[in-house]
């Protein structure tokens, strides 16, 4: 458990500090308690980059959901070769699945928000919890301009859901800076990015977005319901005041 004070301090202490100074110096607190989610989206790419160019001790993993496109699974393993970063999969639970199919059928987010909350909490929200199970810090490539409801979320946070400190170190850049610095470092990308998809998720639940569409408009398309899938919604605070 993380105390208020301690977090107050953090933030006083990160407000001059680069990512990459900020990164090393939660990875130098809290040793080998500090894991970095990807899912291979472009925010994500600049973060793996940093870890891997300054040889942070963060831990790499991702939510293998079982339904991902192929190209993601290719920059997977793209990613891997260039780094030599290694990236530790989480799955969903065998009989959870199962479950879930059987019930709600193979396709059966399409019916119902219900039915789609229901797969992404066995897919992703159940495999999330136990990749931060025993940690203290959780980094990831959330930005701000992604959708309204991280436009509130702060650049360093208490998840209250997940009972953890949450690091969003990109929150406050824009796409043009991130592609800017994807092209100056070289940085592999998804190739459907090229092909109007921006925000990546399971290929059944993921479009490409038509001009004027917000970036999230491609995730869940025939739902009216918020843009998530319950990995970012559990109401995270500054301050556990």
């Amino acid at each position: 458990m993380i105390e208020a004070s301690e977090i107050k301090e953090l933030i006083q202490r990160i407000e001059k500090l680069s990512i990459e100074e900020t990164m090393r110096l939660l990875g130098d607190l809290f040793p080998n308690e500090v894991i970095f989610s990807t899912s291979f989206g472009q925010e994500d790419q600049v973060i793996t980059q940093k870890i891997a160019k300054n040889k942070l001790p963060i831990e790499i993993f991702t939510l293998d959901t079982g339904r991902l496109f192929y190209e993601t699974y290719d920059l997977w393993s793209k990613t891997i070769v260039k780094y030599g970063v290694s990236v530790k999969p989480y799955y969903p639970n065998t009989a959870a699945v199962e479950d879930l199919v059987s019930s709600n059928g193979i396709n059966g987010f399409y019916q119902s928000v219900e039915n789609r909350k229901s797969c992404c909490y066995v897919r992703k929200v159940e495999p999330l919890k136990r990749a931060l199970q025993g940690n203290k810090v959780w980094i990831t490539g959330l930005r701000a301009e992604q959708s309204p409801n991280r436009q509130n979320m702060q650049l360093l946070e208490w998840d209250e859901g997940n009972q953890i400190l949450k690091y969003n170190p990109l929150l406050h850049w824009t796409m043009e800076e991130m592609l800017d610095y994807i092209k100056e470092e070289g940085i592999p990308y998804n190739t459907l990015h090229d092909k109007g998809f921006i925000s990546i998720g399971c290929a059944p639940c993921t479009r490409a977005i038509m001009p004027g569409e917000d970036a999230r408009a491609g995730r869940w398309w025939w739902e009216a319901s918020q843009k998530e899938c319950g990995l970012h919604e559990q109401g995270a605070i500054a301050n556990k005041s």
